[in-house]
């Protein structure tokens, strides 16, 4: 085969990639910005899925039509159809792999209490993965019935070597199933580590604490812990303050002073609940107090530091202002003389 017979039909591969390359970068960018000025997101999930494959659709069909220049053995025509099928396949395989997940996604956001996380979309993903490459082997002509049972077969092998992998994935199934943990909500383990949950994927789930550290807690471990979610039923809670006052005060005075600063603490500090109505009880007769809980309200978990900050920076100076004394223990140190008589 001469030069001069590879000169054209490489001509139509090169200008088959440049004008997808050109479709890329002026058809779909258009298109794009026309999805974007719809209400509707179909347009551009698919949009976005065939971005990046289009140029590839492009050099496949640029190389199918070369072949028809090349004067080849059919047998090796017939492989390079058959390649350029299963390219052909495989790359729409990806872009339904695409916008499903894409779909599954969008979905699980809008509804109500279902996590949006990314074990959902890569299931969903590696679900069309699988059935796409299950029909380019069927395409190819490779039997499938005798390699799925043979999976079933190993697949039982593989799923008692990672019983733990498994296991993570499984529980991670069902905490998303449950909808009691999702992406965005600020939770506390049983032992002790709290933040907000940013992903769950197929073997752990990740929480970023509050001083901006990432805490990655197994799945199967998650699903047995003790976990106090501080988003539901609603991010609304309470913040209970602990207070003493002497035995000398009047209570009742007391009760309306602490009253008072906290309704302004719920409506000028941020996070407050301007609409809430702050309340003490009495509780104990402490050693050298009368120990009561102030009852506020915040937004939100992470509110409750400033409510308290400024709530009790306040109570103190009112507390003085009326004259209200807050007890504390003193300890007094008992001194000893060497000639202390020793007792017998």
């Amino acid at each position: 085969m001469e030069l001069s017979e590879l000169a054209f039909p490489f001509g139509i591969v090169v200008g088959a990639v440049l004008l997808g390359f050109v479709f890329e970068l002026v058809v779909l960018r258009k298109l794009r910005e026309l999805a974007a000025s719809t209400t509707f997101r179909g347009d551009d999930l698919v949009i976005g899925a065939v971005k990046g494959v289009t140029t590839l659709w492009f050099g496949i069909a640029g190389v199918y039509l070369a072949l028809v220049r090349l004067p080849l053995a059919p047998a090796v025509a017939s492989l390079l159809r058959d390649l350029l099928l299963a390219a052909l396949i495989l790359s729409g395989v990806i872009v339904l792999a695409r916008i499903a997940a894409r779909l599954v996604g969008f979905y699980a956001g809008r509804i109500q209490g279902m996590p949006s996380s990314s074990l959902l979309t890569n299931l969903a993903r590696i679900t069309v993965l699988v059935l796409g490459v299950l029909v380019i082997l069927q395409s190819l002509g490779i039997a499938i019935g005798p390699l799925i049972a043979a999976l079933g077969v190993g697949g039982l092998a593989v799923a008692l070597a990672m019983q733990e992998t498994l296991s993570n994935l499984f529980s991670g199934v069902m905490i998303i199933a449950s909808r009691q943990l999702r992406p965005g909500d600020f939770v506390r383990l049983d032992s002790g580590e709290e933040g907000y949950v940013e992903d769950v994927n197929w073997r752990n789930t990740t929480i970023r604490s509050l001083p901006n550290n990432m805490i990655i807690v197994p799945n199967a471990r998650l699903a047995q812990s003790i976990v106090t979610n501080y988003y539901q039923p609603e991010r609304k809670m309470s913040v209970v303050v602990p207070v003493g006052v002497s035995y000398e005060s009047d209570l009742s005075h007391v009760e309306e002073v602490t009253i008072g600063v906290a309704n302004e603490v719920m409506t000028e500090i941020e996070g407050g609940v301007p609409e809430f109505e702050p309340f003490i009880r009495y509780n104990n007769f402490g050693s050298y107090s009368i120990d009561f809980s102030v009852i506020m309200q915040t937004r939100e978990v992470v509110e409750q530091y400033r409510i308290k900050h400024e709530f009790i920076k306040r109570l103190h100076r009112r507390y003085g202002e009326e004259g209200i004394e807050i007890p504390y223990p003193v300890m007094t140190n008992i001194h000893v003389g060497e000639d202390a008589p020793a007792r017998r």
